[in-house]
Order: C-alpha cells, then structure tokens, then sequence
C-alpha cells in the first residue's frame, strides 16, 4: 500500500485528519517532512480521533528526499499547471497504478504540500508523476485532510474494482531502482557537471539541475540501468570503480 507523504505540515489539526482519513481506507504508512509544530503534536493527536493508536507512528525527515529514499515511484499531488514534464494521473488513474505497481512489489508515495503554497516546484521535480485533482478552477484550494481523505478512498476504491489491466512493465533479471539509489546517482552526476564547470551561470543552476532531476525521476529506471549510468560517469572519469 501506498506511504502517505506530508511535506512541510504547517498545522496539527489537518495532520490529525490525515491520520484518520489513511486508517479509513486502510492505509497506515504516514511520513512527516519537517512539520512545523513538531512531533509528537497534541491537536494532530485529538483531530485524529484514535488513529495514532491504532497505526504505527508517524516516521519524521528533515527533507524530502530522505523521506521517499525506499520508495521506487512516487506521485505529486497539485492541482496547478507546472512547467515540468512528467506523467499526470486523475486520482482514479494514479491509484489503478499503484495498486499495480504494488503487486510488483514496489514501494509507492504519494506527496502532499503544505497547506499554504502546496508542493514546490523542487518538491515536485523529485516525484516520478503528478496527480491532478478534477476540481473548480477558481476554488481549487483543497484541505490536507480533505486531499489525503480523496486518495486514500480512491486507492481503496481501485482494490475493490480489481481493475488492474495496465501493461507491465518487465525489468528481467532486475528491479526498479528506489529514490535513494536514483538521487544518489543524480547527486554524483551533479558534482561531476560541478567539476566540470556546467553550471556556469548562477541565475539557471536551480532550473537547470531540476531538469536533470526531472530527466531521472521521471523514467522507471532499474538497478541495473543505473549500475549502467554509474559505469558511464566512472569510464568518462578514467575511474575503474563502477561507483
């Protein structure tokens, strides 16, 4: 089943609703990046009537990328347009794809934002996809809780329907590499290009290294391809190591 990712919570009260909203559906995975109140949070606690419980506790990060380095595909919730190309899934679809994803026993997130200005776009250049919520374009503005309550019930909505007819993709003898394993990667990569002097303007670093990001994450790249990559960076360095 999917983790439920909160960056940057501002308020305890709609981590709590989340908390109630995932043990409705069955969910019970909840990551907590660098909430603003703290944990352990005694409105999250009361809002959550009883959940804290009954569900494992809460994990906390101080960054997003530590948060989803296990997870091998991860979706960002926003419900505006984004200068990024990456696949965009209606709640429906994402959670038709992560139920088959799950069967291939992959690890899947899905990114919340914070309550006031939602997922960043250097949030969302680490996520493989976006979920796009149907919703009035001039009130888009969702609760946390309420967002977390829509997907939780659609993911268990997906299971009942078994529906789950979409291609697989077959990695062979291989696996698909998590987050962690792809930021490290990317990481060296950018100190290579650092090295290198690639980035030679200061004003398009930020915007240039999320495009490297988004060529990355976007793809379902396995463990062998980025072995592969690994190798490239190595044999262009005149290293023999692979890493």
């Amino acid at each position: 089943m999917p983790a439920i990712i909160l960056a940057n919570p501002q308020m305890g009260e709609n981590i709590g609703a989340a908390a109630r909203s995932m043990l409705n559906f069955g969910l019970t995975d909840l990551r907590l990046v660098n909430p603003r109140d703290g944990w352990p949070n005694e409105r999250a606690l009361a809002t959550s009537a009883g959940a804290f419980e009954i569900m494992p506790q809460p994990k906390i990060f101080n960054n997003l990328a530590d948060a989803i380095s296990d997870l091998h595909y991860t979706f960002a919730t926003t419900a505006r347009r984004r200068d990024m190309v990456k696949p965009t899934f209606t709640p429906e679809s994402a959670m038709l794809e992560c139920h088959k994803r799950t069967a291939e026993n992959q690890n899947i997130g899905i990114i919340f934002g914070a309550e006031r200005t939602g997922l960043l776009n250097d949030e969302i250049s680490q996520a493989q996809a976006i979920i796009s919520i149907p919703s009035n374009p001039d009130f888009f503005s969702l609760n946390l809780g309420q967002a977390v309550l829509l997907m939780a019930y659609e993911w268990m909505r997906a299971g009942a329907d078994k529906a789950i007819e979409s291609c697989k993709l077959d990695h062979g003898d291989s696996f698909p590499a998590n987050q962690g394993e792809v930021h490290g990667f990317i990481n060296r990569l950018e100190k290579d290009l650092d090295e290198r002097r690639f980035f030679r303007s200061d004003d398009l670093r930020a915007t240039m290294q999320r495009n490297i990001q988004n060529i990355f994450t976007r793809s379902d790249i396995s463990d062998q391809e980025l072995r592969t990559l690994h190798g490239i960076l190595s044999a262009l360095r005149g290293n023999k190591s692979n890493k």
